[in-house]
C-alpha cells in the first residue's frame, strides 16, 4: 500500500483547514504562517492536549472523533453549536451555512468551492436555502 503525505495547508488535500464550527481556517494568515493550528491540528499526534482546550465546540467534536459538527447526528438539537450560531454576527451565520453545506454535499464539494475564498467564509454559487 502506498503512503500518501498530505499538506494540511492545501484545501484540496485536507479537511483539517475546516474548523469544527464550519469556519474555513485555511484562509487565515495566522493559520497559513503556522501561528495558529486551527481546531484540529496537533491533537491526533499528541502535540496538543484536548483537555486544555477552552472551546466547547472543539472539545465535543474532537472527543467524538468528528471532522466537524457537520458529522454529528444531534447537530440540529445540540445546544453547544446552536448557541454559537445564534450569536448576532454575520460570520456565525456563514459558519452555519458552511456546516449545512457540508452536511448536504460533503467535504470534497465544500473544499472545491472554498479554495477560492479570501476569508473564513464565502459564496457557494447557489442559493443557500438549497442545502438546509
Amino acid at each position: 500500500m502506498k503512503t500518501v503525505t498530505l499538506d494540511v495547508r492545501k484545501p484540496s488535500e485536507s479537511i483539517l483547514g475546516i474548523g469544527c464550527c464550519g469556519a474555513y481556517c485555511k484562509t487565515c494568515k495566522e493559520f497559513q504562517n503556522d501561528r495558529c493550528h486551527g481546531c484540529k491540528i496537533g491533537y491526533a499526534d499528541g502535540k496538543r492536549d484536548i483537555k486544555k482546550a477552552r472551546c466547547k465546540i472543539k472539545v465535543c467534536c474532537i472527543n467524538k472523533g468528528f471532522n466537524s459538527c457537520a458529522d454529528c447526528e444531534i447537530y440540529n438539537t445540540c445546544d453547544i453549536i446552536q448557541d454559537f450560531y445564534s450569536k448576532k454576527s454575520y460570520k456565525y451565520k456563514k459558519y452555519e451555512e458552511a456546516t449545512l453545506f457540508i452536511r448536504k454535499n460533503g467535504y470534497t464539494k465544500f473544499l472545491a468551492i472554498a479554495k477560492g475564498w479570501k476569508n473564513q467564509y464565502g459564496k457557494y454559487g447557489i442559493k443557500t436555502d438549497q442545502f438546509t
